[in-house]
Formats: C-alpha cells, structure tokens, sequence
C-alpha cells in the first residue's frame, strides 16, 4: 500500500512484509491485541527523528546537579535536564522511582513523558567500562581513546566515529579490525592505510579508493590484490618507496597528491551499486554477513531487518539505529535488549514501552531512567494486573490522539536539533527549525583567537611545543589543539599536522559517504535493475555487481 508522508508529503510504500511485521511485534495486553498502525512518516523523516534524540560530538563542562562535582557532559551547563556523574547515577543513594506520577487522561502521552524526562537524572555521557577515555560518548571497552563516538573495543585511537576493535586510529569513520590508519573511511582489516575509503585487507598504503587486498601501493581505484600498483599501473618497488620517501611528513606534497589522486577518481568513476558482502537477499549499502535486510546501512550479521541503520547482530528489528544484539524491536535507537517498542538509549532489558535510559528492567511503560524494575508506568510500580489493565487504558487514549505507533516527536527531544547526530543526515538552518516549533542552541561565540605559530611545511621540523599552541581552522577559523598522543602518531607516521579542525574534519569525511536512502537505477552497463545508494544525478558510473567486477584491476 502506497501513504503519504505526513511530515514531507511525498508518497511512500508499505510493503505487504512491514504490515505482516507491524501485527508481529503488536503486544497482546488483559488478552487484548493492541495494533501497531503502519507509520505515519516515510522512512527517512522516521530516522531524522530518532536521530534528533542523540547527540554525539558536542561535549561540555558542566556540574553534576547532585554534588556539584565538575564532568564532561553532552547536555550543555544550561539543559534543562538534571544530569549526575557516572559514578553517581549508577550508584544506589538515589531512586528513579521516587519520580512516579500518575497519568493524566486529560492530556497527551508525549508531554506527560517528557515532563518525567525534565525530573529523572540522567548520565552525562554513555561511557562504559573504559579506561583513561573521559572524553568518548556512545562507547564501551575503549583505552586510551579521545574524542571517539559509537565505538568500542579500541585503543589509543583518536577523533573516530563508528569503529570497532582498532588500534592506533586517528580521524576514522566506520574503521573495524584494523591498525594504524589515518583519514580512513569504511575500511575493515587494514593496516598501515592513509586518505583511503571503502577498503578491505589492505596494508602499507595511500590514497586507495574500493579496493580489496592491496598491499605497498598508492593511487588505485577499483583494484584487487596487487602490490606496487600506483595510479591503477603496475610498478616496482622501488618507485612506490621513492615516492612515499618524497612525500613523507610533507604538507605541501599531500596537498599536491590529493589533488591528483581526486583526478583520478573523476578518471575511474565505475562504483559498485552497493556494498552487500557475503549476504542474502539484502538492500541497502554495507551490508555485511546478512539475511533478508531491507533497506539497510552499515549493518553487520543481522537478519529479517528493514529500515535500520548503523548495528550488529540484530534480529526482526524494523527501524532501529546504533543497536547491539537486539531482537524483536521496532522503532528505537541506541539500544540493546529485546522485545522494545519506541525506546531510547535503553540496554539489557526486556519488553519495553515508550522508555528512555532504562536497563535491565521488563515489562515497563513510559519510564525513564529505570534500572531492574518491572510492571511500572511513568516510574510508578504495579502489579502485573495493574500494569496491563493501565496500559490497556493508556494505549486507547493514545490511539485516540494519533500517539499510539508513533516515536517520540522531535520538538520533546533530549537535544537542540543542530547538536544533534539528525543535522548529519538532514542539515537545516537556524531559522528552518525553529519554524517546525524544533529547539535550537546558539552557539557562544568564544573569542576567536589567532595563531601564533607558523606551521612548518614538514612533520620532521615541527617541535614538542606545538602541543601547547592554539592552532585556527584554515576552514571555519575555530580554535583547536593537537593532543601529545596525536602528534606522536603523526610523527611515527610520518604525516603532515592537520590544518583543520576535528570537526571540520569530520564533516569532510560524512560528505564522502552516500547518504542513507535508495533510488531504482539500472546498470549503466547491462540495464539490469538494482536499487542503490548513488542518486541519479550523481556522476559516477553505477554498475551491478556482475558488471563491475568485470572492471576492477
């Protein structure tokens, strides 16, 4: 069935498979069914608003509401929300349940919810068992890491987002299994790779685009397993050693070679429809060890998923984004658990509703910041009879409002839109978001300040001290610092200091990437249809998996 969306009003489909999963997942309550209605936004406005609920990269200083104790926190000094340390709110002197209220049938779900949301204490970043990492959000296992997001099980890593099990990365961005990568965007089980994309078992090289299995090379596009190629040409060893001795540490030389490497991309424009690796029946772009995925991003040995991006192991999960070992979901983000219906940042759990912050409970309703309850609603314990006869009640009064189905509106969410990971995907301005009622933060302009030193041309030139400079975007003018662990990668490295921000350097690298969304193309070389992450208009050649293999080198 085709609906329209009622958020951009552009036609959308429901497949016969997502209503035969919305009356799955539909709970069954004082032996009543209660129906999932299909959604009422189109699958991209459905993730800009589960999205507008985290916010990865924007840390402050700010002071626990309970002891006044100084921490780095995602919600800004000013939030509205009473944020603790970590230490405090895991710890057992306080009680989410001494929050409970009742619900008020004369009002919305939504506003009752977020209300709670203004009362209960929150963590101020997501942050688990980590070792000298304070400045990390959205990671678990990491040591000595800084400023890395959605990771975990990494070390002495740096500036990264989306990475797994690495070491000795700086400026990454969906970086598994590898080591001692700079400015690397999905590569997996690489070693020693610079300024490259979308590589597989590569080592010792740089400036490597869509290639599988190289080793000592640089410049190549669509190659697979060679070694001394530069330029997609076979060479000897002692050319790519010449080079890479010319180049080495050098600003200017980088500078030059990235303007001939982006030649060459323009040059080798054939691209892969998209990126499905050792999967069945899957749609989507990297997708990996997969079954029976629709419309799918950067998922990993998951099944019977649609509309789901960033996540591993998942099981009949419908959309949801950042999980891990998730089954039976729909329509959450960041999570891991079973059995949960719009939820957020919720972990080890089971049978949730319309929660936030809530781990190691069971059978809860609109709760927040629980942790090993059951049969509660709005932070309040009942029986389990009591529960279900409530929620019964609970549930035809969101049905009558039009709630009941639907995630948590963005106007209630837990971030300014643009500090949240939503302006990433869809990007507006000040003036866009406050005209669809969204909250926005001013940015306080702290005084810029200028650089003081002139950055030598080479790595080997540059002192100790740099360290202690304060150094200016040549891109946004931000001020910004090198950390001592990162100026000895570069100098091991043997790389030019950046000249540009982390932030600015991250949205270089997202820009790189395809975007969350699908078009019907067909192979530009054998017509066969396909559905790809390339949109029409782009300028590359998109080919199918048949046709481009017939070209890679």
């Amino acid at each position: 069935m085709n609906r329209t969306c009622s958020f951009c009003k552009v036609e959308f489909l429901i497949r016969d498979e997502d209503l035969a999963y919305y009356e799955k997942i539909s709970p069954t309550l004082a032996g009543q069914k209660f129906l999932i209605p299909p959604p009422q936004l189109c699958p991209w406005d459905r993730l800009v608003r589960r999205t507008a609920n985290r916010n990865e990269r924007f840390l402050y200083r700010s002071k626990s509401a309970k002891s006044g104790q100084e921490m780095i926190s995602c919600y800004a000094p000013d939030s509205p929300f009473k944020i603790f340390t970590r230490d405090e709110w895991w710890s057992d002197d306080w009680d989410a349940m001494a929050f409970g209220q009742d619900f008020d049938f004369s009002r919305g779900f939504f506003e009752q919810f977020y209300e709670l949301q203004l009362k209960v204490p929150r963590p101020p970043l997501i942050n688990n068992k980590s070792d000298n990492s304070d400045f990390c959000n959205f990671v678990d296992g990491n040591k000595n890491c800084y400023l890395l997001t959605a990771a975990n099980d990494n070390q002495d890593c740096y500036y990264g987002t989306l990475m797994a099990n690495n070491k000795n990365i700086v400026d990454g961005m969906w970086m598994m299994d590898s080591e001692l990568c700079y400015e690397c965007i999905d590569c997996h089980h690489c070693y020693n790779l610079r300024f490259s994309q979308s590589c597989e078992n590569c080592s010792d090289s740089s400036f490597l685009l869509n290639c599988r299995g190289v080793k000592n090379s640089l410049f190549c596009v669509n190659v697979r397993n060679k070694e001394y190629f530069i330029f997609n040409k076979q060479a000897t060893r002692e050319e790519y050693e010449r080079i890479c001795k010319e180049i080495a540490g050098s600003f200017s030389k980088y500078q030059e070679l990235f303007q001939r490497f982006n030649t060459l991309k323009q040059q080798f424009t054939v691209r892969k429809g998209s990126n499905i690796v050792a999967s069945e029946n899957c749609t989507g772009d990297s997708i990996y060890h997969s079954q029976n995925v629709h419309h799918g991003f950067d998922i990993f040995t998951s099944k019977d998923c649609a509309y789901l991006h960033d996540g591993l192991k998942g099981s009949d999960c419908f959309d949801v984004c950042y999980y891990d070992r998730v089954q039976f979901c729909y329509e959450s983000n960041s999570l891991m658990g079973y059995g949960y219906r719009f939820t957020n940042f919720c972990r080890d759990s089971y049978d949730l509703f319309y929660c936030d912050n809530c781990h190691g409970c069971r059978n809860c309703f609109g709760c927040v910041g629980l942790r090993k309850k059951e049969y509660c609603i709005f932070n309040k314990q009942y029986s389990k009879e009591q529960y279900e006869e409530l929620i019964v009640r609970i549930i035809r009064h969101m049905e009558a409002r039009g709630e009941w189905g639907e995630f948590f509106p963005i106007q209630y969410s837990l971030f300014p839109y643009n500090e949240s990971i939503a302006q990433d995907f869809a990007p507006l301005t000040k003036e866009e978001a406050l005209m669809r009622g969204w909250q926005w933060r001013e940015k306080t302009s702290a005084e810029l300040l200028p650089q003081q030193i002139i950055l030598p041309d080479n790595i080997s030139e540059t002192p100790d001290s740099v360290c202690h400079e304060i150094l200016s975007c040549v891109a946004c003018s931000k001020n910004y610092r090198l950390i001592p662990q990162e100026f000895a990668f570069y100098r091991q490295m043997k790389l030019p200091l950046p000249r540009k921000c982390p932030e600015t350097r991250f949205l270089e690298r997202l820009a790189l990437r395809n975007p969350f969304k699908l078009w019907q193309r067909q192979c530009q070389k054998c017509n066969r249809d396909l559905k790809t992450n390339y949109a029409p208009d782009r300028s590359e050649t998109v080919h199918c998996d048949e046709c481009y293999m017939e070209g890679i080198y």
